[in-house]
């Protein structure tokens, strides 16, 4: 065995890796045929182009010519008449059914209107009425115009502290406790209830200032949808005046069985002296 074949069989390392060494030799070869095959395509594909005759670039910009011509002739003028006619019928809308100036009017005729009588009534509404003197309805009355219903386990406590409490049993009779107690418990239903009322009547003032604010930037066609948010609107405020009136008849019936427990009452005492003055005069 000679010293080439040595070498053979020996293995190259190339960073702790064995590497074939014919392979690594006959590769530049290898790249370099590749190369050669590139080159020959390349020169074939340009020459190809430069071969091209005339009358298929000139056949390709009649092509594109004809396209041109049919979207400028043909759809141009179906384009220019739909143009014609919505602008035909924007007019119509203009001056017709929704007349521009007649809407800029009416615009101008509510934002005068809310303008003059937003603040004076806002004013009206929120002007303080208080008249207590002393400390306790002081704050009874606070209570009572703070608008907010939930106030009211404070309207109950400050109701006891000024109206008084139940008396205790053997002070007094226990019908009256019970008329006291039937009494106590209307007014204080009725008092919690007028809270509930102011606090919802701000709701509807709220309701009804954006609402003028949206008439005022309303654009033609919503006029339905105000209205249904106007109908709305009303609903609501009819609910809370059923509310408040069933409140009223509650305190007008507690009133009038109070008068009829008097009555009674009355009537009771009468009889017991009757049998008296009629026992003694039989005596």
């Amino acid at each position: 065995m000679n010293h080439n074949e040595v070498l053979a069989k020996q293995e190259l390392l190339l960073n702790g890796e064995p590497v074939d060494i014919e392979a690594a030799i006959d590769q530049p070869g290898k790249h370099w045929t590749r190369r050669k095959g590139l080159l020959a395509l390349g020169s074939i594909a340009l020459a190809a182009c430069f071969t091209v005759t005339p009358g298929a670039h000139a056949l390709g910009l009649d092509i594109f010519s004809q396209i041109f011509g049919s979207i400028q002739n043909d759809m141009g003028k179906s384009l220019a008449a739909i143009n014609q006619i919505s602008q035909s019928v924007q007019k119509l809308y203009q001056t017709t059914m929704w007349p521009l100036a007649a809407i800029n009017q009416a615009r101008g005729f509510v934002s005068n209107s809310i303008t003059s009588f937003r603040g004076p009534m806002t004013q009206i509404f929120n002007t303080p009425i208080v008249s207590a003197v002393t400390p306790g309805p002081q704050q009874f009355e606070s209570i009572l115009h703070s608008r907010l219903s939930s106030q009211i386990p404070s309207l109950q406590a400050s109701f006891t502290t000024n109206y008084g409490s139940l008396p205790q049993i053997n002070i007094a009779s226990p019908q009256d406790r019970v008329m006291m107690d039937i009494d106590d418990a209307l007014g204080q239903e009725n008092l919690k209830t007028t809270l509930i009322a102011d606090q919802a009547g701000d709701v509807i003032l709220n309701t009804a200032n954006q609402m003028e604010n949206q008439v005022a930037l309303s654009t033609p066609g919503s006029n339905p949808y105000l209205t249904a948010q106007a109908q709305v609107a009303n609903l609501r405020c009819q609910a809370y005046m059923q509310k408040m009136l069933a409140a009223e008849l509650r305190q007008e019936a507690g009133r009038l069985a109070h008068d009829n427990v008097l009555v009674k009452r009355r009537t009771t005492s009468t009889s017991g002296v009757n049998g008296l003055i009629t026992g003694a005069l039989t005596n």
